[in-house]
């Protein structure tokens, strides 16, 4: 697969009937649910479980997700979704990758980038990141090319 950036957190999908739209193919929405979904995955395979955020009491929330659709898929279609944590502050920001290939011709149909705030699960407010969930995104880090 040509990757965006080096060593990505892959996910395999098989392009269902039901996550199509009328115009037959992928709907949008499905592809932010897979989004979210290869995020949960890449995060939890590194230490960083929905039990220790809650017990933090702090967790990442999405403020802003920019998506370019550059090549539709289909009904059965085979894809790759590939994610990297591409940037970290250490206290409040950071911002995860996302890039989607189709198998059987290596093609590109998506590059995404969403932006995350540390915030206060009980607030809802923006709030200094702990130091393990700092840690965990520090080390996940790879150099960014704007995706």
């Amino acid at each position: 697969m040509n990757w965006d950036l080096p060593n990505p957190f892959i996910m395999n999908i098989n392009v269902s009937e039901a996550d199509t739209d009328r115009l037959g193919h992928t709907n949008n929405q499905v592809y932010l649910k897979w989004f979210e979904d290869i995020s949960w995955q890449h995060i939890e395979a590194n230490g960083l479980s929905w039990r220790i955020q809650e017990e933090l009491g702090k967790g990442l929330a999405i403020t802003r997700t920019e998506i370019d659709y550059l090549v539709s898929s289909y009904a059965g279609d085979a894809l790759q979704i590939g994610t990297w944590i591409t940037q970290s502050d250490g206290r409040l920001l950071t911002s995860r990758g996302f890039q989607i290939i189709r198998s059987t011709d290596q093609k590109t149909l998506v590059r995404a980038k969403s932006n995350y705030a540390c915030i206060d699960l009980k607030s809802g407010r923006p709030s200094k990141m702990p130091g393990v969930i700092a840690d965990v995104l520090t080390k996940l880090c790879v150099a960014s090319k704007e995706l």
